[in-house]
């Protein structure tokens, strides 16, 4: 088993087990990460779950589509890599990945 880190705005790392096939969100959640909101439950219908991926790590998480990036357009913090963790199905691929925070979720 590898981790993955989510990084808050801060820089606080929160440095978690991988499991594969749950969403990136559902580890957020399950492991008590501030900073993932998720209030949709993980229905791509809210963007509280932003995270920013490190460039090296976007084409472990596949393509986002097209709910997704409508979501993702209404966040101030959207940068290039920005993906929902509730959309991100972990993969043994995705050991040692790196995300980051927002400042804020909408």
């Amino acid at each position: 088993m590898g981790s993955i880190t989510f990084v808050e705005h801060d820089g606080t790392q929160h440095e978690v087990e991988l499991e594969t096939g749950k969403s990136l969100m559902q580890i957020a959640m399950d492991n008590g990460v501030p900073g993932i909101d998720a209030d949709c439950g993980g229905a791509c219908a809210c963007g509280t779950c932003h995270v920013i991926v490190d460039a090296k790590w976007i084409g472990a998480t596949g393509s986002a589509s097209a709910d997704e990036l409508q979501m993702l357009d209404m966040t101030p913090e959207k940068a290039v890599t920005s993906r929902l963790s509730c959309q991100i199905q972990v993969s043994d691929a995705m050991a040692g990945m790196v995300l980051h925070l927002p400042e804020y979720q909408m």
